[in-house]
């Protein structure tokens, strides 16, 4: 009993110090653009844009912070309105709605196509849809999700060649690292939410491969694991690097808090008003 004991101590201590490795060893650093270097200019004609945006509940998150930036900044006055109805777009507008159901990222692909064949696509400007964290987990078919998204809009740019499209990757979830979740990692025993994380991961890879450098695209996984410093949050396995989303961010380990969400909308922003 005494050496079960001392057994299961040293995997503890081991599994403590595993732990803090993986959370201060982030090297890379990422400068991300400041709002304040956006001129008036841009967003004066951000301000005349139609857009749509198709989401689910981070999607508010990120719409709430950028109300919270609107009222600290009155160069930026978006008309924010919850609506599919393409009368909307007879005008300037930030459009958006819920797009599917969480869990199933194919209904919301659908979704997204459904509300621009309905008459959002070539009247808005710009339109992106975003997935949820819940909508990539360790048992999504990572390929077959991004073959259905890549097929859905190269049909959509096809059909309404005066909307712009911007891609987005996956948000991501946070990196439990209470004991119990350490030592699991340290028997290299399965730990789900590093699997679910693993998975947005390789969707975003794919994503970024397949538009970055040729069309706009807003990688909120980069800006939700960057670190005030500039270094990135990540956890390795099998010798490959995961993001994940900092605590700092994040009220629930998925959603964001007060500095995550004006964080993700400043630079969403600032995406738009270069797009």
């Amino acid at each position: 009993m005494k050496n079960v004991t001392l057994c299961l101590v040293a995997i503890v201590m081991a599994a403590t110090a595993a732990g803090c490795v993986r959370k201060n060893m982030p090297t890379e650093k990422t400068a991300l653009p400041s709002i304040k270097d956006v001129p008036s200019s841009a967003w004066a004609r951000l301000n005349e844009e139609k857009i749509y945006f198709g989401h689910q509940s981070v999607g508010d998150n990120v719409l709430s912070g950028i109300t919270e930036i609107m009222k600290a900044n009155g160069d930026i006055r978006l008309k924010i309105t919850k609506t599919t109805d393409a009368a909307a777009f007879n005008g300037p507008v930030f459009a958006h709605s819920y797009a599917g159901t969480n869990g199933e990222p194919e209904s919301k692909i659908e979704a997204f196509r459904n509300i621009m064949d309905n008459g959002v696509g070539g009247r808005a400007g710009i339109a992106f849809v975003k997935l949820c964290f819940w909508d990539v987990r360790g048992r999504t078919d990572v390929g077959k999700t991004f073959e259905l998204y890549r097929k859905t809009l190269t049909e959509l740019k096809a059909k309404y060649p005066e909307t712009i499209f911007v891609h987005l990757t996956a948000p991501l979830m946070s990196y439990p690292d209470d004991l119990p979740n350490r030592v699991r990692r340290l028997l290299n025993l399965p730990v789900n939410p590093d699997l679910d994380n693993m998975r947005r991961n390789e969707l975003n890879r794919l994503i970024l491969k397949e538009y970055a450098g040729k069309e706009p695209v807003f990688d909120i996984a980069l800006v939700e694991s960057t670190l005030p410093d500039g270094t990135r949050a990540f956890f390795t396995k099998d010798g490959e690097s995961y993001y994940y989303l900092p605590r700092i961010y994040s009220r629930d380990g998925g959603h964001l808090n007060e500095e995550g969400k004006k964080r993700v909308a400043e630079q969403l922003l600032i995406r738009l008003a270069g797009a």
